[in-house]
């Protein structure tokens, strides 16, 4: 599957999901391996009890003392009590590790693919949610059903031990069973593959809602949105309805099927006690074994877990088979961080929300040499390619054609922490992570001094705001109420507290007021003097201040050349008129939020960078 094929369809389950599925039960071996002892036991026990009941009858009946079958036969019973006991917790246990495996490696897997991913928001936030959930009660289920069915067949062995002719008719319900148990698995496994989309195309909007919260309210079209938000419902209502009433029609086809064939077995029994070839303890016995047999096809909520465990499967499978990058062995030679782009090309993903057509062009064939040390903008309308460009370095995303090179070599030889220490990043929207102001920081630094932090804070202008918090840089996250200019502050600052080769500004200080962001540049330029920075510009002020101005156009670069230079084309300063524009828009959107707990949690579930 390539990146830009989808996932997995309605009750499509690729072939990923088998290696899925059986490193969650190689997760919980340990676990998994008591836990089947324990039913093992059980199953034994339970075996053992129409033995000793028949024992016990048929001691009484010849005029024996039955206490010894008896005591037995409560004993045994204890036992089987006992190993309930500790199954239910453990079994618990076993799909809590199973879901967790499953979720940290999917989680693991949706950043890998990085901020191209052809995985919807939504659809991610269901399969890790509800969709590994599932697929990790698994391995508890198939050992259920795996222990079940040794039993049953136990059982079946024991008719045919007693009377011959009962297994017979015993055997004549096999054949119906297992046809309804697998249309029943197939059904709803379709089924639960359309109802896990519905809930991720809810999901998806709500999220996208969310997000545009503000716009929503300005608008006034909340009642729209709620409807647009809620049109899926009547999948998921559809595919629940239909769960339903497969399982309500498997349920009487099997009582049928199981009321016809006890009746069956038990008149064979009974006039195997008539013809004398059975005592009455061995009809009791029967009765019992009759039982026992029959959970192998019964157990229609068992089914119902492995019919949603596949269905679940085949959509993480289906993200799985997304490639992410892959990494190199490398760590990046001797250098000052010159950064080159030899024929890269990028072209669009796809994914909902990319804004461009599947195989469009973002960045065309792009030439650029940054020698280390220098300060670079790239300036362009909106989608022009920015952003994408900026990305290369750091592997946020990676060319369909070409090479990026660091200090002469290509990045995707580096390992991804040497990469990550060489090529930093400070976002628009930062999503602040830690516990503390201080910690949010030093994220991704163990161990940074206070004084690093400190000094970052204040090259980004932070330290006034941070000191002025009730605990100052120790001041939990949640309790921080931050404008969207003292936001993007802390995510400079974070950068800043890295020793990186190559600095990235991925139009960093868009949130700050001109002063505020003449004040930070300065800073900026004199804690990273000597080292290499690429900054996505909107303002002229800020491509006024970089050595070079890269002008991208349509995916390609248009001119190259200092800022003065390029002011005197009309066209170049058209650019900045323009995203001026988007900037005020964006800036009085960022006003217009006072409710700062609301803002962190949106901006955490929707940040894509």
């Amino acid at each position: 599957m390539t990146r830009n094929e989808p996932g997995p369809g309605n009750g499509h389950r690729p072939r990923g999901a088998g290696r899925l599925l059986a490193g969650a039960v190689r997760h919980t071996a340990g676990r998994l391996s008591l836990l089947v002892a324990l039913m093992v036991l059980r199953t034994a026990a339970a075996l053992a009890l129409p033995a000793l009941l028949a024992a016990a009858v048929n001691a009484v009946l010849h005029g024996r003392s039955g206490t010894g079958p008896a005591l037995a036969w409560g004993a045994v019973m204890a036992g089987g009590a006992v190993c309930d006991t500790l199954m239910a917790p453990l079994a618990t246990s076993c799909a809590a590790y199973g879901t967790r495996w499953l979720q940290l490696r999917t989680v693991g897997h949706l950043l890998g693919l990085g901020g191209r991913s052809p995985v919807p928001a939504g659809e991610a936030v269901t399969q890790v949610t509800q969709a590994a959930q599932q697929a990790g009660a698994l391995p508890v289920a198939v050992a259920d059903w795996g222990v079940t069915v040794a039993g049953s067949a136990a059982a079946l062995v024991s008719l045919w031990w007693l009377d011959w002719r009962c297994g017979v008719a015993f055997l004549l319900s096999v054949p119906p069973a297992v046809l309804i148990a697998r249309r029943f698995v197939g059904r709803v496994t379709r089924v639960q593959g359309g109802y896990l989309a519905a809930q991720s195309s809810i999901a998806g909007r709500l999220l996208a809602a969310l997000c545009g919260a503000r716009t929503i309210r300005a608008s006034g079209t909340l009642d729209r949105e709620t409807d647009r938000v809620l049109t899926p419902l009547r999948e998921v209502s559809a595919a629940g309805y239909r769960m339903w009433r497969l399982q309500k029609g498997t349920v009487w086809q099997f009582g049928l099927l199981l009321s016809l064939t006890e009746a069956l077995v038990l008149a064979v029994a009974g006039l195997g006690v008539v013809d004398g070839r059975l005592s009455p303890g061995a009809l009791v016995a029967v009765a019992g074994y009759l039982q026992l047999a029959f959970p192998a096809v019964q157990q229609i909520d068992v089914f119902f877990t492995l019919a949603q465990a596949r269905a679940a499967a085949g959509r993480l499978a289906g993200t799985f088979a997304h490639e992410g990058p892959r990494y190199g062995t490398g760590v990046p030679g001797p250098g000052a961080g010159a950064v080159s782009f030899r024929g890269v090309t990028v072209r669009a993903a796809g994914a909902a929300g990319s804004g461009q057509p599947t195989g469009t062009a973002v960045l065309d064939r792009i030439d650029l040499d940054i020698p280390a040390g220098a300060c670079v903008a790239l300036v362009g309308r909106t989608a022009s390619g920015k952003s994408v460009l900026a990305g290369l370095p750091g592997r946020l995303a990676d060319p369909d054609e070409g090479e990026v090179l660091l200090d002469g070599r290509p990045v995707r030889e580096f390992a991804q922490d040497p990469l990550r220490a060489a090529v930093t990043y400070a976002f628009e929207r930062p999503a602040l992570l830690g516990g503390t102001v201080r910690e949010a920081i030093g994220y991704g630094r163990p161990g940074v001094s206070h004084a690093a932090v400190r000094e970052a804070a204040r090259a980004a202008a932070a330290d006034g705001f941070i000191r002025r918090l009730p605990d100052g840089y120790d001041t939990p996250l949640e309790r921080v109420p931050l404008s969207g200019g003292e936001r993007q502050r802390l995510g400079l600052a974070r950068t800043l507290a890295r020793a990186a080769r190559v600095y990235v500004l991925d139009d960093a200080t868009s949130g700050l007021d001109t002063v505020t962001e003449s004040e930070v540049s300065a800073a900026v330029t004199g804690v990273l003097a000597g080292r290499t920075r690429i900054v996505v510009a909107h303002r002229v002020a800020t491509a006024a201040r970089c050595d070079q101005v890269v002008w991208l156009d349509g995916g390609r670069i248009r001119a190259r050349g200092t800022h003065a230079e390029l002011w005197r084309d009309p066209a170049y300063r058209t650019v900045f008129a323009a995203d001026g524009a988007e900037n005020e828009i964006r800036g009085a959107d960022d006003a217009m939020n006072e409710d700062a707990g609301e803002d962190m949690g949106r901006e955490a579930a929707c940040r894509t960078s």
